[in-house]
């Protein structure tokens, strides 16, 4: 068997469909997860599951076993971390420097985490490079002090790390229990069960949208490529498309002719996302999943869903 591989926020969206990829590579997979905003059910069967929190000593000796870490656990919803600031940063910053200190403590090869493109929310630059940082929510505020921390246990604990700034990630499994959902989830639940799903604004923001295993390509590559070590990269698609347009996508994959309910805008939500890939895809990257491809599997793994 290969090394061994954590995963924090094994039940959730990213890391349940990453632990697939890496039991299915043949590595042994350790998880950790609290089930605040993950799903049990979601882990596959194979992960070495602890039902821990991030900023609980208690992970050491699970980080200790591992020769890389993904750091993937966070409070994300938007709206939710705009609510509560306080909390926010608790879990993303406290708990990412305790991941960081686990790693210190256990002798970790290199952590990859995330951090996210709501880094780019106050950018005018498009497509945007990895260098345009300008966060506004307190959500993106919690991952830039995170990115900080992780340069920090570079700097001075020598622990290496890899930071990854998915855009909109999409694919089975995704997230559709949060307060406000991902559209993909949001719009095909409500036209499976004949109700007209929800568009904030006018739906005219254009959102850059790449299929979860063509993130998990990049994922094993953060693993085996060395060049990865001490940077970040974008993930995306490289292209945008607006709310409205993958509405009337999904309506027609799904032979709908509902119309969607238009309410007010969404507060600290940017009004275009298109990612920079060249970083990436200089390595030898490419999404390569089409938007119909992706969320007809998409479509297929909810119709499945008991809701």
């Amino acid at each position: 068997m290969k090394s061994a591989i954590l995963i924090t926020g094994v039940a959730g969206f990213i890391g349940s469909n990453l632990a697939d990829r890496l039991l299915r590579e043949g590595y042994r997979v350790l998880g950790i997860d609290n089930l605040s905003y993950g799903v049990r059910e979601q882990i596959p069967d194979g992960v070495e599951f602890h039902e821990l929190d991030i900023r609980s000593e208690d992970i050491f000796p699970v980080v200790a076993q591992a020769s890389h870490v993904f750091h993937l656990a966070a409070k994300n919803c938007i709206n939710d971390c705009q609510l509560d600031p306080v909390e926010t940063a608790d879990i993303n910053v406290r708990g990412s420097a305790n991941v960081f200190e686990g790693a210190r403590r256990g002798g970790v090869k290199k952590v990859i985490y995330a951090e996210s493109s709501a880094l780019y929310e106050g950018s005018t630059t498009f497509p945007t490079p990895e260098e345009d940082v300008h966060p506004e929510s307190f959500y993106a505020l919690s991952k830039y002090a995170s990115m900080l921390f992780a340069d920090g246990y570079a700097r001075y604990h020598g622990v290496p790390s890899t930071a990854l700034r998915y855009f909109n990630v999409y694919g089975p499994r995704q997230d559709y229990r949060r307060s406000i959902p991902p559209v993909f989830s949001a719009f095909i639940i409500a036209l499976l069960r004949g109700e007209r799903p929800v568009i904030y604004g006018t739906g005219e923001k254009r959102r850059d949208f790449v299929y979860v295993d063509d993130v998990n390509d990049f994922h094993l590559r953060c693993i085996h490529d060395d060049r990865t070590t001490g940077q970040v990269y974008n993930l995306g698609s490289g292209t945008n498309i607006s709310i409205n347009e993958i509405y009337a996508i999904i309506a027609r994959l799904l032979g709908s002719d509902v119309q969607p309910d238009h309410r007010g805008d969404l507060p600290g939500e940017a009004e275009i996302t298109l990612a920079d890939i060249s970083r990436a895809t200089a390595l030898g990257w490419r999404p390569k999943t089409s938007l119909d491809e992706g969320l007809a599997a998409s479509i297929d793994y909810i119709r499945n869903l008991e809701l």
